[in-house]
């Protein structure tokens, strides 16, 4: 049997290699936009060269100030120079003219700047006109600022605001602002000539706004310049880490944040690690970073960011945002939640599902315990989640896959005499996803071949027709919260989870985990089949000729389930063959 164990150094990303590049992250300079996102950086450059036709851009970025303060100086350095000096309106009395302007500091004055703003007000968009004791005056809006440059707005600023919309796609395509009444019923108290517009605009927003965007101007969306801020920096080159600690510098710099120490970086790295899912991945979200390094500075007690006080605002959040996750923990302390992790039984597995409430900033992984019974029957398999209407699509996707894997396993010439019901025990709520696929075949393959399963042992993974195990998401919530299950119940040396093979890039674990999987006291086995994970949770082999398997045991008891009734006697016979026994 192949020893699929993983040994404690797969749990946390690999420091060893970038800790030369530790040791100096403080000097480094701060990392140049273009480094970090290049493909941002390239739709930028295409949008406000001169010749570019489009006037719009839409961008996939969050729509917070941080993200759009950083779009806008990033135009800012790509922005060429022009020398657009815009309007001046000449008010005398009851009339307004325009006139070119001629110092630049005019109130209408095309700048060529970066202006951006999460939410926009008509007035605050477009300016107004202002009448006090008869004097009337202009006042300049966003557009009239951000002329001759780029407007950054929200989707859901334009969204909500179809009529602002709507003036403003005006106004930017026909290259002419308009002076035009908050209120139709009102009229401007006098006529004032439009002005010269040569503006861009650039719309964030996250996928569905976009999409709805798309909806509501397909024909703008279909011509505009697309760009995407990337979330992460993928690592596949040393001097990926010297940008990103170069990123982080400049975050720091401009948060006006102490300085990270050396051996600050290293956590640091680990809470990034955990917060992409990925031990290859790093995130570039202005807000994390802002968030961990602001909390850590807090417990700073020196003038820069130590690693001890990463840990303290760490453990700090963590202790704020535990409080579901211990109630759970009490529950299955208590018995009220029946989870077993001792002794074997037939036809029950451990699954594992990860719980997210509204409301709630931190998902945590909770024990499931899954059963199937099996009686003879005309082979239907029965998902109770499903027919209670508590099963989504995706858990029904993943039973079927893994009912059709199995039949065609057997390879039978008529229909299963066995028909089962598999069920998640305890669960009042939905239940969707396909990651206790592989758990609810490991459990339904032990009822069938009536061999039991060790409750010492959580699975998850979702499967394919073919058996393959493939990845699912939450693994470090699902692995900490079976093991909080056994620790508070005693580590007994035996215990562990078996995950898929192509999620250990993914692990990134508690501390206490990955101390008790080095001291032995705590496993995790990587799979890549349905054929790996039985012999560790039944001790037999699935399929083997030369040796008792579960597939054997299975085909033996079809078998005897299909031999053919013997007829019974006739009633006279048969009360002749009692009368003689008697």
């Amino acid at each position: 049997m192949t020893n699929n164990r993983l040994e404690w150094q797969s749990l946390l990303p690999a420091a060893t290699p970038y800790q030369a590049i530790f040791d100096s992250a403080a000097q480094l300079a701060p990392v140049a936009f273009s480094a970090i996102q290049p493909r941002l950086e390239n739709a930028l450059t295409l949008f406000l060269h001169p010749l570019s036709l489009p006037r719009f851009m839409l961008l996939k970025a969050q729509e917070t100030r941080e993200y759009l303060a950083l779009i806008a100086r990033a135009a800012e350095e790509l922005q060429p120079r022009n020398t657009v000096k815009g309007s001046h309106y000449v008010i005398e009395g009851d009339i307004i003219s325009i006139k070119d302007a001629i110092h630049g500091d005019e109130p209408f004055a095309a700048g060529g700047a970066c202006v951006y703003q999460e939410w926009v007000e008509p007035e605050q968009l477009f300016g107004c006109v202002r009448m006090h004791n008869g004097a009337i005056t202009l006042q300049p809006g966003l557009v009239h600022q951000a002329n001759g440059g780029v407007l950054i707005l929200s989707a859901r600023a334009l969204l909500a605001q179809p009529l602002l919309w709507l003036r403003l796609k005006q106004m930017i395509t026909q290259r002419q602002f308009q002076w035009l009444t908050p209120d139709e019923t009102r009229p401007l108290p006098l006529s004032i000539p439009p002005m010269p517009l040569e503006l861009r605009l650039i719309v964030v927003g996250d996928r569905h706004g976009l999409a709805d965007f798309h909806d509501m101007e397909p024909e703008v969306c279909g011509q505009a310049v697309y760009g995407e801020y990337e979330d992460d920096l993928q690592l596949t080159e040393p001097d990926n880490m010297v940008q990103w600690c170069g990123y982080i510098n400049s975050v720091v710099a401009e948060q006006q944040l102490p300085p990270l120490a050396a051996d600050a970086w290293q956590p640091l790295m680990v809470q990034a690690v955990r917060h992409t899912g990925d031990q290859g991945n790093l995130p570039l979200s202005p807000l994390w970073v802002s968030q961990q390094l602001s909390e850590a500075a807090l417990y700073a007690e020196e003038e820069q960011i130590t690693a001890k006080a990463l840990e303290a605002a760490l453990n700090a959040r963590e202790w704020r945002e535990s409080y579901l996750a211990e109630r759970m923990q009490d529950e299955i302390e208590l018995g009220q939640i029946m989870i077993e992790t001792e002794g074997e039984v037939i036809g029950q597995i451990n699954g594992l599902s990860v719980l997210d409430y509204p409301g709630h900033p931190r998902s945590f992984g909770e024990p499931s315990r899954i059963s199937c019974v099996v009686h003879l029957g005309d082979g239907e398999f029965t998902d109770v989640e499903r027919k209670a209407e508590l099963g989504g699509n995706l858990h029904a996707k993943g039973m079927m896959i893994m009912q059709a894997f199995l039949i065609s396993e057997l390879d039978l010439d008529q229909q299963l005499p066995f028909s089962a019901s598999i069920v998640f025990e305890q669960s009042y709520g939905e239940v969707d996803g396909d990651s206790a696929s592989l758990a609810e075949l490991c459990a339904l393959i032990s009822a069938l071949s009536q061999q039991p399963i060790t409750q010492q042992i959580a699975v998850t993974g979702s499967v394919d027709q073919f058996g393959n195990v493939q990845p699912i998401g939450g693994a470090n919530e699902k692995i900490e919260g079976f093991f909080e299950v056994c620790l508070r119940r005693g580590l007994t040396g035996k215990q562990g989870v078996i995950l898929p093979a192509s999620n250990v890039r993914h692990l990134c674990l508690r501390p206490d985990v990955v101390e008790a999987v080095r001291e032995g006291q705590f496993h995790l086995w990587a799979v890549d089949s349905v054929a790996e994970a039985l012999p560790l949770l039944t001790g037999y082999p699935y399929a083997d000729e030369q040796q008792p398997s579960l597939l054997t045991a299975i085909q033996e008891r079809i078998a005897q389930a299909m031999l053919p009734e013997r007829r019974p006697l006739p009633w006279p016979l048969r009360w002749l063959n009692w009368f003689s026994r008697g």
